[in-house]
């Protein structure tokens, strides 16, 4: 009998289901992890939207000085999916580790060993033991909207991420991919009413969920719509006030100095299985230019909440978003 052939899918980063390590900063030294600067390492890959993430929320909180990072290559250089240059770090935290040795990692410069490979882990306590102590720096995670922060997570992943990954399905029915679509348009709905009257995805400052959401974004527009069909991108790019929400922290030098489309191109083609469909040729945003206001002659003005003065300012909402 013959085998069936592998599923045809869009790629997406390849990730354990349960990270291998899930240490955490506590705040004194009664905690053993405990924040000290230039104690720890993060270890990103410009390719990942997890490693996205925390490289946009470390520049977010200024910790260029109290948190190195090391860069690693665009694509994994191992042969089991991992880096060759993680591999000591995993060896010396778990003797005999079995599996690849994947980014993110918060590693301890002081033993050698890692602390977490837990994204959502590391991004809080970023936030809370290393962003604290300046009042320029945003409150990523203000005090009870960490249930709001969660359910934006949860829509990005399962009503975007999830939705657009199967919609682009080459091996599904029709129906099936249908299916998905819908469901994503109704995710990308819910964003849309949420950004008419505000700046941010929960309200008037930007929050951990902004961050999230950037990043689905643009993994939405790079990746995701090369597996879509024309008419399925042309609806997912009629949200006017979300996508001008995109282009608007693309502005930012916080989000804009990590966005390498070029590295995640380059991971995207080296793990795709699927098939590029008509979708491919419509483009949404072009990240590269930002949509400014004011002539160009003038020198733009920033302003300490890391956006341009009004005159280089990105539109915040297009003509019908109110």
């Amino acid at each position: 009998m013959t085998a069936a052939p592998p599923p045809i899918v869009p790629s997406r980063p390849s990730r354990p289901s349960v990270p291998a390590f899930r240490g955490r900063i506590g705040s004194d030294a009664s905690s053993g992890y405990y924040a000290v600067s230039r104690r720890y390492r993060l270890h990103l890959s410009p390719s990942c939207p997890h490693c996205l993430r925390i490289a946009i929320t470390h520049s977010l909180l200024g910790l260029g000085e109290t948190l190195p990072v090391a860069l690693l290559p665009a694509v994994p250089d191992s042969l089991d999916g991992g880096y060759r240059a993680l591999r000591p770090l995993y060896e010396a935290s778990s003797h005999r580790h079995h599996g690849p040795a994947t980014a993110p990692v918060l590693s301890d410069d002081w033993t050698g060993r890692i602390v977490s490979t837990d994204t959502p882990g590391i991004l809080r306590d970023l936030a809370r033991h290393f962003g604290d102590d300046a009042s320029s720096r945003p409150v990523l995670h203000p005090a009870g909207a960490e249930e709001d922060i969660e359910s934006v997570g949860r829509l990005c992943e399962y009503g975007v991420n999830e939705a657009a990954q199967q919609a682009g399905r080459a091996d599904a029915d029709a129906a099936t991919r249908q299916a998905a679509l819908s469901s994503l348009l109704r995710s990308l709905d819910s964003l849309e009413r949420r950004l008419v009257h505000h700046d941010f995805v929960l309200g008037d400052e930007m929050t951990s969920a902004d961050v999230e959401l950037w990043v689905t974004l643009v993994q939405l527009d790079v990746v995701h719509r090369l597996h879509l069909d024309a008419a399925a991108v042309r609806h997912i790019a009629g949200h006017p006030c979300l996508w001008a929400y995109a282009r608007r922290l693309a502005a930012h030098p916080a989000f804009a100095a990590h966005l390498d489309l070029e590295a995640i191109a380059r991971l995207h083609h080296a793990h795709c299985q699927g098939l590029e469909a008509a979708g491919a040729a419509v483009h949404i945003v072009d990240w590269s230019v930002p949509v400014m206001e004011g002539p160009a002659t003038e020198p733009a003005k920033p302003r300490p909440d890391g956006f341009m003065e009004p005159q280089y300012a990105l539109h915040l909402r297009p003509s019908g978003c109110a």
